[in-house]
């Protein structure tokens, strides 16, 4: 089964949004235009509580983007951002969600980061997203949203590890640091991940 996974396309990672990805909400057009493509969608949403402590704010004395060790595990310091029940933890409004079957939260423990769609970053809680997407017979994955360099890039590492086969669509993903990407872009290929261009599809 050919299945679509949409990464963390919400406004706060949007222009304009508290951890804007530049550019960020040229992935919608596209997305919205290849979806018809996939028998199966699904989507995964940060949903933090104003609490997390991934949020700099959390930490007096820090700034936003500084590493520290939280709980064992090295975790960069953000901005608040997609706060449960606020405007900018939503989708982005003009991202069609009709066709989304299932969405899977993350980042909801406060002690823990979860870049990845499939687990937190100790690995220790998985989202149910793995299990979904087995007993639905799906197997070849492809990946869009947001931010191509954190979120969607763990989501496909995890994906692989799982058992997946799993393609980056590279025109529906924005790196938050476009200067890293061309070694993620090599890391994917690397481990037996694909990208491509949606034109391909």
């Amino acid at each position: 089964m050919k299945t679509l996974v949409i990464v963390d396309a919400q406004v706060d990672f949007m222009p304009g949004g508290a951890l804007e990805v530049k550019n960020g909400d040229s992935i919608v057009p596209v997305i919205n235009q290849i979806l018809p493509q996939f028998e199966l969608v699904v989507a995964t949403q940060d949903w933090h509580p104003k609490e997390h402590k991934s949020f700099a704010v959390n930490h007096p004395g820090k700034k936003e983007f500084e590493q520290i060790d939280l709980n064992g595990l090295e975790q960069k310091l953000w901005p608040v951002h997609c706060v449960q029940g606020t405007k900018g933890a939503d989708f982005h409004p003009n991202l069609e969600i009709k066709p989304i079957e299932a969405i899977f939260r993350k980042g909801m423990d406060p002690e823990i980061d979860s870049y990845s769609g499939f687990f937190d970053n100790g690995h220790k809680k998985i989202t149910g997203l793995g299990g979904y997407l087995k007993e639905r017979g799906a197997v070849d994955l492809y990946f869009c949203g947001l931010a191509a360099d954190i979120c969607v890039y763990f989501s496909l590492l995890d994906a692989l590890k799982e058992g997946f086969n799993a393609t980056l669509i590279e025109d529906a993903a924005v790196p938050l640091l476009p200067e890293t990407f061309d070694k993620i872009r090599e890391d994917i290929i690397g481990k037996g991940g694909r990208v491509i261009h949606s034109k391909a599809l």
